[in-house]
C-alpha cells in the first residue's frame, strides 16, 4: 500500500508540474522577482527575541526559501504561507524540520503512508524537531521552537506525497 501511495503521489507531482508552467510565473511575481528559491535567508531577530523566517510554498512543489541560518539555541519562528491555488487534497503543504542525521528520503517515504495523520508518521515522531500543520491554498501556519545546540545542517521537507521527490526541501543551518 505504501508503494502504491508513493507511486500515486509521484505521478500526481509529475502531472501537476507539467501542467503548472503558467502559474509558476505568477507565483514568482508573488514571491518577489529578486528572491531565488535557493537563496539563504538570514532573518533579523524579531521584537519577541525570535528569529523569524517567512517561507512560501507553491503549486510547483517548491519552497520559496531553501536555506535558513540561525545561531545554536536561538528561538526560531517559521511562518509557512501557501501561495498556491490547487486544493489541499491535491496540493497540501507543510514544513517538517528533522533532527540531525535523519534521512529525509526515508522519512518522506514513511510519511506517504500516513494520510490519517496529515502525512506525519507517528512511529517516526522522534525524528522531528518541529512541524507545521498541513495547509491548503492561501493558508498560513507557523511553528516556534528552540534551535538545536549542536551546529549542523538540519533538513526540512514537505511530507505531502511526492513533494519531497519533486524538490520540496531545504536546510536549517545551525551555527
Amino acid at each position: 500500500m505504501t508503494k502504491f501511495v508513493s507511486i500515486l503521489g509521484l505521478t500526481a507531482a509529475v502531472l501537476v508540474t507539467g501542467c503548472a508552467k503558467k502559474e509558476q510565473s505568477t507565483a514568482a511575481k508573488a514571491e518577489g522577482a529578486a528572491a531565488s528559491p535557493a537563496e539563504a535567508s538570514k532573518a533579523a531577530p524579531a521584537s519577541e527575541g525570535a528569529t523569524v523566517f517567512e517561507v512560501t510554498a507553491n503549486d510547483q512543489m517548491k519552497f520559496g526559501t531553501t536555506r535558513l541560518e540561525v545561531k545554536a539555541g536561538a528561538t526560531v519562528r517559521i511562518v509557512l504561507n501557501n501561495v498556491g491555488t490547487i486544493p489541499k487534497v491535491a496540493m497540501g503543504h507543510n514544513i517538517v524540520v528533522l533532527k540531525l542525521g535523519v534521512d529525509p528520503l526515508q522519512y518522506a517515504l514513511a510519511a506517504a503512508g500516513a494520510q490519517a495523520t496529515d502525512y506525519l508518521p507517528a512511529a517516526r515522531s522522534g525524528d522531528v524537531i518541529a512541524h507545521t500543520k498541513l495547509i491548503g491554498p492561501k493558508e498560513k501556519d507557523e511553528i516556534t521552537f528552540t534551535a538545536p545546540s549542536e551546529p549542523g545542517e538540519y533538513p526540512y521537507i514537505c511530507t505531502f506525497p511526492g513533494h519531497f521527490a519533486a524538490g520540496m526541501k531545504g536546510v536549517l543551518v545551525v551555527q
